[in-house]
């Protein structure tokens, strides 16, 4: 047996997640070139297994068939096994757990793939309990299928064979090939569309999306629906979009104690959660919920969106300011034991009764539980008016008691076993975070500005090669591995492009555009009018995948796309705008079919419509009383760009973008009469200069009136 198969590898590696594996009596491998070539010189079929750190059935299946000695000895037999850390390969993830979802109609993790040494997929799954159980769903027992391919193997070859060809044909014709573009790209209607489609898979009895469990926050979604309001005023629209954001906010999903969502609810409620914490998630619904606040006036709504960016802030942050990947669902080999309570432990911690009382009826702690053993997953149950009148207090002393208790039962839980700390950092991932610290900052204050700050500067410092242009995709304790997928440039550089709307600060509207200018070439086929998930120069796989629907995170394509059209602006050389355009032309009719799965390209498919919303402030900051108005304004998809109030003072800007003239964005928008200046402009129309933010969004609000005028002839206007 070769030296490679001979060892469980795993131990060589930084990933939390392979790591958890290392001590297998399984031989596992990790991906790489080793791997894969004794694979091939063996003809040895490999059974590859992708997971991540935090996931519940992932440490099941491992207690159960990995740590077996029985299962082990089949395993390293007669397969090459190899463990994925689905966090670092995402492409793996992708192209593996289509397959999954084509052939089985579901996927998840841990996804289970057996795979012809070419890594062509013959047979897959997610979790198998070691031996078929009929409380496991009676799907098929993992060793038997070890033993029956092991034996298939030498004896019906050629059958798995034509299978594997089957399915890699699937796999290209869905991830890869794409169609001629129709030439009936979607409209400014896209957006009705969407919601339109969300209103009628919505829960109007419990909030969220589907009739049943498990529901996912769908950020997006709701997100579509607050757009639609703006642009309508379909209350609708806005009343399942609230629901929805009070239902994740109100249950399990939110951690009442500690702040922050968890990854799923088990149930049509939203009462009983997967306890797991992403750092997706936690980036992805504060933005929503920042958007409600500023849209109905919300305290409530901004608080939720402050209690998930301290979570982040105090569990997920690096020292030196980059963020870590997920919180695992399991403490001490239990899962939620960290975030549940008993009446007991809730009088034990509280010194007053009639606090302790007043919180387990606010979130519904009780004898018998809503989890096992009796616990309680906390939930809104009573509002402050309902225990004011019960307890004979004012809603204010209510509420100022519970402030209070969730406070001490913080400290309390403190002392619990804490859930495992998956500490990567991904490129990606951290992106999403400095957006949504970004656009918070605006609304809730700077501290979360600077959170975002020292974000970028980890990543850029530590993941991105200036000389090179090149992103990495992960760092941990030093290590850094991998090339960038295209979701790690997007997101990436979406975050930079919103620090600097949030900040004013060109170096960071500088980085973004060269991580864009680099995702145009490394993930842009002129040919296919799409942008690919993996680099052109990037490993040769089975399939070259798109991520072009949203799912646990937004499509990198639509957020790509949609970044393209915002920065096509301020780099009119590199004409990013075409590739949006073709983009959006290439993938119309699936946009027009399936919205809900493609809320983040119906959103560029909207902005290239329209043609883009602009603020532009020519001052020496945004002037504080504006930022004031600005966050109590909900104003979607409008790029904030503040610039030097002169042309003059524009020159050191320019040569750190790269340019040799003012682009479009910004020409010709000086500030006027010596006070800061605020154009405002939609498509190719712009209003008159004004001193005023107020009177700008007016204007935006109110659409078009006899002082707009072209954007080609904003030079020639004067106040």
């Amino acid at each position: 047996m070769s030296d490679v198969l001979g060892r469980n590898r795993l131990d060589d590696e930084e990933s939390p997640y392979l790591r958890q594996h290392a001590d297998n009596p399984v031989n596992w491998q990790p991906w790489d070139d080793d791997a894969l070539e004794v694979a091939r010189e063996e003809d040895k079929p490999i059974f590859l297994s992708v997971g991540y750190s935090a996931c519940h059935w992932c440490h099941v299946m491992a207690e159960e068939s990995f740590e077996d000695e029985e299962v082990a000895s089949v395993l390293n037999e007669s397969f090459v096994p190899i463990k994925v850390d689905r966090e670092e390969r995402p492409d793996l993830d992708r192209i593996y757990q289509t397959i999954c979802q084509l052939v089985t109609g579901g996927g998840g993790w841990p996804l289970s793939v057996w795979l012809t040494p070419e890594g062509r997929p013959f047979y897959v799954g997610t979790y198998f309990p070691k031996e078929e159980r009929a409380d496991r769903g009676n799907v098929p027992g993992f060793l038997d299928l070890l033993r029956s391919f092991a034996e298939s193997w030498e004896t019906d070859r050629e059958e798995i064979e034509n299978r594997a060809d089957q399915w890699t044909d699937a796999l290209r014709d869905n991830l890869e090939t794409t169609p001629e573009a129709s030439g009936d790209a979607p409209g400014e209607e896209i957006l009705g569309t969407v919601a339109a489609a969300a209103v009628r898979g919505a829960d109007r009895e419990y909030g969220g999306f589907g009739s049943g469990g498990p529901k996912f926050p769908q950020a997006r979604r709701v997100e579509s629906l607050l757009r639609t309001y703006v642009r309508t005023g379909d209350e609708t629209a806005m009343d399942v979009a609230t629901q929805t954001l009070d239902a994740m906010a109100g249950g399990g999903l939110y951690d009442h104690v500690g702040g922050g969502f968890h990854r799923y609810a088990t149930d049509r409620e939203w009462t009983v959660p997967h306890f797991e914490k992403m750092l997706y998630d936690n980036a992805e619904l504060p933005r929503v919920y920042v958007a409600a606040h500023r849209l109905t006036g919300r305290e409530d709504y901004a608080q939720v969106a402050r209690g998930t960016f301290e979570f982040v802030r105090r569990e997920l942050r690096h020292p030196d300011g980059g963020f870590y990947s997920t919180l695992d669902a399991r403490s001490g080999g239990e899962e939620g034991t960290f975030y549940v309570w008993t009446p007991e432990q809730v009088h034990e911690a509280l010194d007053d009764e009639t606090t302790a009382d007043l919180f387990c009826d606010r979130f519904g702690v009780t004898e018998s539980g809503n989890f096992e053993d009796g616990t309680t997953v906390l939930t809104v149950s009573a509002s402050f008016e309902q225990l004011a009148e019960e307890y004979d207090l004012s809603a204010e002393e209510v509420a100022d008691r519970l402030h209070e208790a969730r406070q001490t039962l913080f400290e309390a839980r403190e002392d619990r076993v804490r859930p495992a700390r998956d500490e990567k950092v991904l490129a990606g991932w951290n992106g999403l975070m400095i957006s949504s610290l970004a656009e918070g900052g605006l609304v809730l204050g700077d501290e979360y500005v600077e959170l975002a700050e020292d974000a970028l500067s980890f990543v850029r410092d530590h993941l991105w090669d200036p000389e090179e242009r090149r992103l990495a995709r992960r760092y941990k304790d030093g290590d850094v591995k991998g090339d960038g997928y295209l979701e790690d440039y997007a997101f990436l550089a979406r975050g930079a492009f919103d620090l600097y709307q949030a900040t004013g600060d060109a170096e960071y509207l500088a980085f973004a555009l060269d991580l864009t200018r680099t995702l145009e070439e490394q993930f842009y086929d002129e040919s296919a009018g799409t942008l690919y998930m993996t680099p052109a120069e990037g490993e040769s796989l089975v399939t070259r995948p798109q991520e072009l629907q949203d799912q646990s995170t937004p499509s990198s394509v639509g957020v790509a796309a949609s970044l393209l059209l915002d920065l096509d602006a301020f780099a009119p050389e590199a004409d990013f705008a075409s590739v949006a355009g073709a983009v959006v032309d290439t993938h119309g009719d699936r946009i027009r079919g399936r919205p809900l799965e493609h809320v983040s390209l119906a959103f560029a498919a909207e902005k290239r419509a329209l043609g883009g919303t602009e603020l532009v402030v020519a001052a020496e900051a945004l002037p504080e009383s504006w930022r004031e108005t600005l966050a109590d304004r909900y104003v979607p998809d409008t790029v904030l760009s503040v610039r030097p109030p002169t042309d003059d003072e524009l020159g050191p800007w320019l040569d750190s973008l790269g340019l040799s003239d003012a682009p479009p964005v910004w020409k010709g928008r000086e500030a006027r009469d010596g006070e800061p200046t605020v154009y405002a402009c939609e498509g190719r129309t712009c209003s008159a200069p004004a001193h005023s933010v107020e009177e700008a969004l007016s204007w935006l609000e109110g659409g078009a009136d006899d002082a707009d005028v072209s954007l080609d002839d904003v030079d020639d206007i004067d106040l």
